[in-house]
């Protein structure tokens, strides 16, 4: 038969009352703290807004005028009503000349027309529903070879670089920093160069800014 000691061994103890309780803060902190932070920074947002267009409305536009209570989100619902006008109006014919001659008016400043141009193309590929701004994850050697990073193929390389290089098998590819992914380097790799992963982009995303931490398990 086996000893007492054996058998105490063999029992797993109970976690103390007050590792518990650390526990069940710790995990009460990770359920709260996401909706918790979504919601606050929407809310500043929103006041943001809020705040922004209430001083250049009229009077007798504001809500809280007529109200005794303030509506929270009225200038978000205005901007939203307002863009959806400006691209109503856009479609149309009259809209479509308006936008050429005010396009052209930009494209032939100097200086500014540069920054004109590149904001119109950010901002067309990343609400553009017919392309994606990242096409795939990927790993490449970067700083160093030997250490590998997550990156993502952008485009194919331009008919200029190709020349430049005499070599057809470049890909564009985006380095992003962490945790902030808005910032990075362009680089060029060769597709044997490039080690392509079974991941979507936006886990591929949430891995950047979760600093590794946030891993999509299978």
């Amino acid at each position: 038969m086996p000893e007492d000691s054996e058998i105490q061994k063999q029992t797993p103890q109970k976690p103390k009352l007050s590792t518990r309780l650390r526990n069940y803060f710790l995990t009460g902190i990770l359920v709260t703290s996401p909706p918790a932070v979504t919601i606050y920074l929407v809310v500043l947002l929103v006041n943001f807004i809020d705040d922004k267009v209430r001083a250049l409305l009229p009077g007798d536009y504001i809500p809280e005028e007529y109200l005794p209570f303030a509506i929270p989100g009225s200038g978000l619902v205005f901007v939203s009503a307002l863009m959806i006008l400006i691209g109503a109006f856009t479609t149309g014919y009259v809209g479509r000349l308006l936008y050429r001659i005010w396009e052209k008016m930009w494209e032939r400043m100097p200086f500014v027309s540069g920054i004109y141009t590149a904001l119109k193309q950010i901002f067309e590929t990343v609400f553009s529903q017919k392309t994606n701004a990242f096409r795939q994850v990927v790993l490449v050697e970067f700083p160093r070879q030997g250490a590998w990073t997550i990156a993502f193929v952008t485009a194919d390389t331009s008919p200029e670089i190709k020349n430049a290089l005499n070599a057809d098998d470049f890909v564009t590819v985006y380095v992003p920093t962490t945790p902030n992914p808005t910032s990075g380097y362009l680089m060029l790799y060769r597709k044997n160069e490039i080690k392509y992963l079974n991941m979507s982009v936006e886990d591929g995303l949430k891995l950047l800014i979760s600093l590794g931490i946030v891993a999509k398990k299978k």
